[in-house]
């Protein structure tokens, strides 16, 4: 076996655990940090497959910043097991027929799904951060500089409706 077989079925193995351990979970906080191991072995499979903008990008965007996000909001709420109102048996039964159902879908796609052959090319350099950054500053430099215009404003315009409000909280 290779290494990079190895990191495959070892990133697959923790990837999977991780999401169980979301599901499973009886700790929302547990929950979110189980979710931010599945985008780090997520981000492991995108290095695998020389991509290494999206690794990067997966880890900043959703294990930086969405995560800390949610973990901040699971952390402030009150989440008392006690005053949870009881389940009803009918949520219960079609939480369960649900799952069958889903579990019947995707069954029924991994049954089909060895017709199809996916081309495997080494040494590819698509998904390098170097070609894409030739690419965005060559081809599509004027789209990128206005996007970046766009979100210049954006961040000037969040800064001056803080301002306002922060004047008004004063008065």
């Amino acid at each position: 076996m290779e290494v990079t077989e190895i990191l495959f079925w070892f990133l697959s193995v923790l990837a999977i655990a991780a999401a169980a351990g979301v599901v499973l979970s009886k700790s929302p906080i547990y929950s979110v940090l189980c979710l931010i191991v599945v985008f780090f072995a997520i981000s492991g499979h995108y290095v695998l497959m020389n991509a290494q903008f999206l690794a990067i990008v997966n880890i900043i965007v959703y294990a930086g910043a969405i995560m800390v996000l949610f973990l901040f909001v699971v952390m402030l709420m009150n989440l008392n097991a006690d005053a949870e109102p009881p389940k009803n048996v009918y949520l219960k039964f079609a939480g369960v027929i649900s799952g069958m159902c889903l579990m019947v879908v995707i069954i029924s796609a991994l049954a089909q799904s060895y017709d199809i052959k996916v081309p495997i090319t080494k040494g590819s350099s698509i998904g390098l951060i170097k070609n894409l950054g030739n690419t965005l500053f060559t081809t599509y430099v004027i789209p990128f500089e206005i996007s970046s215009v766009l979100f210049l404003s954006a961040i000037v315009g969040a800064v001056v409706i803080g301002k306002k409000d922060e004047q008004k909280a004063n008065l």
